[in-house]
């Protein structure tokens, strides 16, 4: 990473360091429920594998949410920004494709949370695996289909 991008990383506020972990959650676009359709989800979860295929991340936990997901992960030779837009467009260019239709996929931007201590790491994994037990989407969290751990 050049000290010119390191600037501007700082700039917006947003600073990515390999080795480090994070949360990444980003939106659908006016919050549409794509991926109540679970194809639309398995597509979104390859792009969570692929990421990791190309070692730009370890994924450590998600779930995908008829709205949203959010993504645990150990960034390795990738950046945030990078990440995200390369996740989010290749995503939203297959869901499209798959769900007949054309047009903006996601909200702008995603948001990030580095992870400071190694105990906050279950901890948020297990928030985030409780996700369709609190929308009430199932009643154990064994009976959603979109998501995973490494702990499982």
């Amino acid at each position: 990473m050049t000290e010119i991008y390191h600037g501007a990383q700082l700039r917006s506020g947003r600073y990515s360091q390999n080795g480090q972990i994070y949360l990444i959650t980003a939106v659908t676009y006016n919050r549409e429920p794509f991926f109540n359709d679970l194809r639309a989800g398995r597509l979104l979860v390859h792009q969570f594998r692929q990421a990791q295929l190309d070692c730009w991340v370890e994924s450590l936990a998600w779930v995908v949410m008829p709205d949203h997901f959010h993504w645990l992960i150990d960034l390795r030779h990738s950046d945030l920004s990078t990440l995200a837009l390369a996740t989010k467009s290749r995503a939203a260019r297959n869901i499209n494709a798959h769900l007949k239709r054309s047009g903006q996929f996601w909200q702008r931007g995603f948001h990030d949370r580095a992870l400071r201590r190694e105990e906050d790491v279950l901890t948020v994994a297990r928030y985030i695996l409780a996700n369709p037990l609190r929308a009430g989407l199932v009643r154990r969290v064994h009976d959603y289909s979109l998501w995973d751990a490494i702990w499982v």
